[in-house]
C-alpha cells in the first residue's frame, strides 16, 4: 500500500485552508457502518447541524415512466434556499468557497450566484456493493508507485484512504450503477452565449461494479466504453471504443478510433492525458471527462485534509427535461437559478505535476465528495501557476439503482471568456440500463454497428 506524503506545496495549502478536519480517523473496516457509512464517510453531522447525519441515503422506487427527470417527484424540490452568495455578500462565505469559484465571482460580479440549499445526504449504494467495500478495505492495495489496482473489485476499494491516489481511485470505481446507454451533449459555449449541440451517445459496461465480479474476473479491465458521435453532421459517424485497465503499467488504456470517411478502425494511443477531448472546442482535456479518468502517473497526489465547503450536490433542477439547452447554457455561465450547492464535507485532494513529465495543466486541486467519493470540483493551474479554468460536476442520485450520476458538469475557461457544458441529457432520451456484453466492446462489434 502506498503511503501518505506531504509536498511543500500541500502543507502551504493545508495552512491556508480553513475548516480544515484532520484525516487521522479510525484505520480498521470495522468501523464501516458504525461511526463511519459503509462507503467510508462520516456518520456523523457537523457540530452546528448544518450537515446533517447520514441515515441511509435516497430511498426511492422509480418514479412512473416518463416522470423520471420531473424535479418534483424528488423530496429536494421542496427545498428552499437558505441563502444565496453573491458578490455583495461574498466575503460573509468567503472562506467556504473554492479559489474556482471566487474567481467567477471576481470575473461576473453582476450576474454570477450561488443559491445554498439544506444538506441532504442522499448518497447511497447498494448492499452487494457496501459487502464489497468492506471486504476491500481488508484486501485492496495499490502497486507500481499507485498505477496497478489489485485484490479489488465492486466496492470503493479504500473507503479509508491513507493517500492522494486511494481517493482518486475510489473516484475512477465509484459505484454508478452496472451497465447503460445514455447521451452525453456537450455545449461549448462561446463569448457571445452561442453553441452548436455536439451530441454523443454513450454504451458504458461499468465492469469493475458488477455483482459478481472479481479482482481475477475482470482481466485487468475497469470499464469498456463506447462512444458514438451522432451530431453535428460533418462529426457524425465517428466512433470511439476504450477499455479502461485497472493495471496501468501491465497495460496502458486500450483505445481505437473508427473513421467513417476511412471505413477503418485503428488504436489511438492518444486518447490520454491531456490531449484534446472529443466535442468540446478545446476546452477540456481527455482525462476531465468525469471530472477526472484515467492514468495517474503524470502527478503527485496529496491529501491536503477535509473542509466543509459550499459544491454543487442535488441538481434535479439542472437534469429536468423540461428544460432546454438554451435555458442552461447562458452567456457567461451556467444558468445559476437552476443550481443548487449545499454545505458538503470533502477531500481536498492536491495533484502536481511531475518533474520530467509534460501536461498542460501543472496543477490541479480536486474536491471529493466523502458520500459518493464523487469529484465535485477542480481548481486547474497553468505552467505559471496562475488559475486557468475552473470545474464542476454536478451530481444527482439515481435513486432506483442506488447510483451517482451527472446532472451536467462544466468547465470555465478564464482566460477565454468561454466555457464548455457537457454531459447533458435533457433534450435526449433517458439513459437506459443495459446489461451489455463485452463481445459488444470489440473491433469487429464497431465495424458491424457503424453507420457511415
Amino acid at each position: 500500500m502506498i503511503k501518505r506524503v506531504f509536498t511543500a506545496s500541500a502543507v502551504v495549502a493545508l495552512m491556508t485552508l480553513p475548516h480544515l478536519s484532520s484525516i487521522a480517523m479510525a484505520n480498521d473496516a470495522a468501523e464501516l457502518g458504525n461511526s463511519l457509512t459503509p462507503m467510508g464517510a462520516e456518520m456523523a453531522g457537523n457540530k452546528d447541524g448544518s450537515i446533517p447525519k447520514w441515515e441511509g441515503g435516497l430511498q426511492m422506487e422509480r418514479p412512473a415512466k416518463g416522470k423520471e427527470r420531473d424535479p418534483a417527484q424528488y423530496p429536494t424540490s421542496s427545498d428552499k434556499p437558505l441563502f444565496t452568495v453573491t458578490s455583495s455578500n461574498l466575503d460573509e462565505h468567503r472562506d467556504m468557497l473554492t479559489p474556482g469559484a471566487l474567481a467567477l465571482f471576481e470575473k461576473f460580479p453582476d450576474s454570477y450566484k450561488m443559491p445554498v440549499y439544506p444538506t441532504r445526504r442522499t448518497g447511497n449504494a447498494p448492499d452487494h456493493v457496501y459487502a464489497a467495500t468492506k471486504k476491500n478495505a481488508e484486501s485492496a492495495s495499490l502497486e507500481n508507485d499507485g498505477e496497478s489496482l489489485v485484490n479489488a473489485a465492486v466496492g470503493i476499494p479504500f473507503p479509508v484512504p491513507e493517500s492522494g491516489k486511494e481517493i482518486i481511485w475510489n473516484h475512477k470505481v465509484r459505484y454508478r450503477g452496472e451497465g447503460l446507454q445514455r447521451w452525453n451533449v456537450q455545449l461549448a459555449v462561446q463569448t457571445g452565449g452561442s453553441f452548436v449541440p455536439y451530441k454523443i451517445r454513450e454504451d458504458v459496461r461499468f465492469h469493475y461494479n458488477f455483482s459478481d465480479a472479481t479482482p481475477e474476473s475482470l482481466n485487468n479491465v475497469i470499464i469498456y466504453f463506447l462512444q458514438f458521435t451522432t451530431a453535428p453532421a460533418r462529426q457524425a459517424g465517428n466512433v470511439l471504443l476504450v477499455h479502461e485497465t485497472a493495471d496501468q503499467v501491465a497495460e496502458a488504456r486500450r483505445a481505437w478510433l473508427y473513421n467513417p470517411g476511412q471505413r477503418r478502425i485503428r488504436r489511438a494511443p492518444n486518447v490520454a492525458y491531456d490531449n484534446p477531448g472529443t466535442g468540446a472546442d478545446g476546452l477540456r482535456t481527455n482525462d476531465q471527462l468525469d471530472s477526472f479518468n484515467g492514468a495517474t502517473d503524470r502527478y503527485t497526489w496529496n491529501i491536503v485534509g477535509k473542509r466543509e465547503m459550499l459544491l454543487p450536490y442535488n441538481a434535479h433542477n439542472l437534469a429536468d427535461d423540461s428544460v432546454k439547452y438554451d435555458d442552461i447554457a447562458q452567456r457567461n455561465h451556467l444558468n445559476q437559478d437552476l443550481t443548487r450547492y449545499e454545505r458538503r464535507r470533502v477531500w481536498v485532494l492536491d495533484s502536481n505535476l511531475k518533474p520530467g513529465t509534460t501536461h498542460q495543466y501543472k496543477r490541479r486541486t480536486y474536491y471529493v465528495d466523502e458520500d459518493t467519493w464523487t469529484v465535485l470540483a477542480v481548481d486547474i493551474y497553468d505552467g505559471r501557476d496562475q488559475l486557468w479554468r475552473v470545474q464542476e460536476y454536478h451530481p444527482i442520485m439515481v435513486p432506483w439503482l442506488k447510483a451517482v450520476g451527472p446532472a451536467l458538469a462544466t468547465v470555465y475557461d478564464l482566460n477565454a471568456n468561454r466555457y464548455l457544458v457537457m454531459e447533458a441529457s435533457n433534450e435526449e432520451p433517458l439513459f437506459e440500463e443495459r446489461d451489455w456484453n463485452t463481445d459488444h466492446f470489440t473491433t469487429g462489434s464497431v465495424q458491424r454497428m457503424a453507420t457511415r
